[in-house]
């Protein structure tokens, strides 16, 4: 069995910076492709990034690109966002994903195994 563990969330202020890490365990996670999702009060969840199995192929939501990036280290079974000049709207639970296969994904339906989130709250 996966288990994903979340951390790094918090409150910081408008055009601050966050990294959040995602610490996978069980299943050897180096073949699949990672993702990053979002989901703030009375939404849906969206897409945020995603990562290939080697970490040489990403894709991002419009809304982060530039600001944000993914990358994993498939030797500590590890992925990361790294979340640079954050915006109020940036404000949301962050939940880390793995994928049931080896390239980028973007919906979530293509995501058998989730994290419970870590809060990430950008306010001034």
């Amino acid at each position: 069995q996966v288990q994903l563990v979340e951390s790094g969330g918090g409150l910081v202020q408008p055009g601050g910076s966050l990294r959040l890490s995602c610490a996978v365990s069980g299943r050897t996670f180096n073949r699949y492709a990672m993702g990053w999702f979002r989901q703030a009060p009375g939404k849906e969840r969206e897409f945020v990034a995603t990562i290939g199995w080697s970490g040489g192929s990403t894709l991002y939501a419009d809304s982060v690109k530039g600001r944000f990036t993914i990358s994993r280290d498939n030797a500590e079974n590890t992925v990361y966002l790294q979340m640079n000049s954050l915006k109020p709207e940036d404000t949301a639970v962050y939940y880390c994903a793995q994928a049931m296969r080896s390239n980028v994904k973007q919906f979530a339906r293509e995501y058998n195994y989730w994290g419970q989130g870590t809060q990430v709250t950008v306010s001034s």
